[in-house]
């Protein structure tokens, strides 16, 4: 970069300057001499620019912002941001779906009330081109898809191979087929083979016993397709990394998404990330965050260990600084992947914005587990009483086959109001202990849950929530339960109706 030098008046000359009052050049101090000539229809073209996209956003927010995140979906950081901006203008930003979306993201009608964006194939890491137009192109000529079963044996398994729908199922792309993605991963390969041996059967022209008996009664031919294994589906902390991992940032749901609530319930005051920079330096404040990354290293001083920490919640990403005093207390807390509340003070140098962290605490997932506002604790007037022995707690396949159970009838989160209570019982001992089950497990009819745990081995009785100023009926187990320690992580209504057990 040049310097100027000087500068005199040399002639009168027709320019079309914005930045001088009066006409000149300069004299740089490579003895060149520069026009300061930069037209003003540089500038309106800007202009006019600038009202052309206001305009849209004003007047056509969701297909603005559907353009937007379109041109650009390979910088994580600005979609995160425009993700973020969609939200305050109550634009919905569904993932991606089989079924409806297409190349890019796209504007679509699914609530007239509040705008709806919905995610684009082709932002869908290890999918190509080839294998998004083969399925969209499927789709078009032969209707939407009814099942993985039926997607594999539609679509060329060549151009669409497993590794795409592995990422397609992970993404959630394939929830509108089944929801339980971790059935739908294991499934795959059985709907694959079945598919290819199929076409191979359709290539010399025959047919099998199901396939012939289909045509004959007009039925569908995916009955001889194989049975998804009865497996539980994963957490919601891994289904989230996995969206993570293949979109760049979540869709369904952001594990800070209910920050403002439980900053609020632990009477703390966060500031967003993207509110960063308009912090004062050193103010300190507290930050709700998901570390995406922690960087050790050692001081050239002393050769103590300190931390760079690559930080991010719903509306923006930042850095913080670790240093080594600080270090030595919070070096177990710095988890990847992990949601973690940091206080610490704001840090301005060279242009750029950081959080020096002084304390850190991680929020554990009872925390972040929102209670649903349709099954606020005043509302809720049944629950499940299933008893459970030690010896069953501590058998892996049991408690799978009954969180498979529960799950399988609790499919409408919003009408699912009925919380499962597991009566913990140790052999030979009176004692008893109360662990309330995960939202995610709670019920929508509790008496067919009751018929069906009672059927599948599970002691299980429907319990009547009493009114404030009385007990209700107890359950008829065959005994009275005496309950010396009662233990609910959460929902203070229902500990307090347990406890009154003690007095029964």
């Amino acid at each position: 970069m040049v310097k100027i030098k000087s500068r005199k008046l040399v002639s009168t000359q027709e320019v079309y300057d914005i930045g001088v009052e009066r006409d000149h050049n300069f004299i740089l101090e490579n003895g060149l001499v520069a026009s300061n000539c930069f037209n003003k229809s540089h500038s309106t073209a800007y202009g006019y620019v600038t009202y052309q996209t206001a305009y849209l956003k004003a007047n056509y927010p969701v297909e603005y912002m559907a353009a937007l995140l379109t041109s650009n979906s390979g910088d994580q950081d600005k979609v995160q941001k425009y993700i973020a901006n969609c939200q305050e203008l109550n634009i919905t930003v569904q993932g991606p779906d089989i079924n409806r979306s297409g190349v890019d993201f796209t504007p679509v009608d699914a609530n007239p009330e509040k705008g709806t964006i919905l995610f684009g194939l082709s932002a869908i890491k290890n999918i190509g081109d080839n294998a998004i137009h083969c399925i969209l192109a499927e789709r078009e000529a032969n209707g939407p898809f009814h099942s993985l079963a039926d997607l594999c044996d539609r679509i060329n398994l060549h151009t669409v191979n497993s590794r795409a729908l592995e990422a397609l199922i992970k993404c959630g792309a394939l929830d509108g087929l089944n929801s339980n993605r971790k059935q739908a991963l294991e499934y795959m390969p059985l709907a694959i083979k079945w598919a290819q041996d199929r076409a191979k059967e359709q290539e010399t022209g025959q047919l099998n016993l199901f396939d012939q008996l289909a045509v004959m009664t007009e039925t569908s031919t995916f009955e001889s397709a194989p049975v998804p294994p009865n497996v539980a589906d994963f957490p919601v902390e891994e289904k989230l990394q996995f969206e993570k991992e293949l979109l760049g940032f979540y869709v369904s749901e952001h594990p800070l998404k209910n920050a403002g609530r439980i900053a609020e319930h632990l009477g703390i005051t966060v500031v967003s990330l993207g509110k960063l920079d308009e912090q004062k330096s050193r103010t300190k404040i507290n930050v709700l965050v998901v570390l995406t990354e922690v960087k050790q290293i050692l001081t050239k001083k002393d050769e103590r260990r300190m931390a760079f920490l690559q930080m991010e919640d719903i509306e923006g990403k930042a850095e913080a600084v670790v240093f080594p005093d600080t270090y030595e207390q919070v070096q177990e807390l710095l988890i990847p992947d992990t949601p973690i509340l940091i206080e610490g003070k704001v840090d301005r140098r060279d242009d750029r914005t950081q959080l020096i962290v002084e304390e850190a605490k991680i929020l554990k997932l009872d925390e972040l587990t929102p209670l649903r506002p349709a099954i606020a604790p005043t509302r809720i007037t049944e629950m499940i009483l299933l008893e459970l022995t030690t010896d069953r707690i501590n058998t892996p396949e049991v408690l799978d086959r009954l969180k498979v159970l529960l799950e399988e009838h609790s499919a409408d989160k919003t009408k699912a109001t009925v919380p499962a209570v597991a009566i913990i019982v140790k052999s030979g001992d009176r004692h008893r202990a109360a662990a309330i089950c995960g939202p995610n497990f709670w019920v929508q009819d509790c008496h067919n849950v009751v018929t069906a745990l009672n059927s599948a081995g599970f002691p299980a009785v429907v319990y009547s929530l009493p009114p404030l100023n009385g007990m209700g009926n107890l359950p008829p187990f065959p005994d009275q339960i005496p309950f010396q320690h009662i233990t609910v992580p959460y929902l203070n209504s229902i500990r307090s109706i347990l406890q009154q057990f003690d007095e029964a």
